[in-house]
């Protein structure tokens, strides 16, 4: 299995679990706690997870975040929460739902 092979079955492994520890992911993936680390940073660029320390500690996938499911980007998402003040009623519930479903900002947030 090569690096980037590992980093995908650890992401996906982390979405389905929601949470789990560097030494459960070395044990699994036959790797050495350290490279799960190195791995866990180079993921964090690219999708919302965190890490906790001491007792219950570990990886975390931030909640609402699923693998393969399309979200706004940046630029986006700026861009209806600029609209959202000129709209009232049922507009503006829609577009409440839609940066709630498929915006990223709210979930990149609460990263530790």
């Amino acid at each position: 299995m090569t690096a980037n092979e590992r980093r995908k079955a650890i992401i996906e492994v982390l979405c389905l679990r929601r949470f789990d520890t560097r030494e459960n992911l070395a044990f699994e993936f036959g790797v050495v706690p350290r490279t799960i680390e190195k791995d866990i940073v180079i993921l964090s660029t690219e999708y919302p997870i965190y890490t906790t320390q001491g007792r219950g500690g570990g990886i975390h996938v931030v909640e609402g975040f699923r693998l393969n499911k399309d979200y706004l980007n940046d630029e986006q998402e700026e861009l209806l929460t600029r609209l959202m003040p000129g709209l009232k009623g049922k507009d503006a519930e829609v577009m409440k739902s839609i940066l709630k479903t498929f915006g990223l900002k709210g979930k990149r947030s609460k990263k530790k």
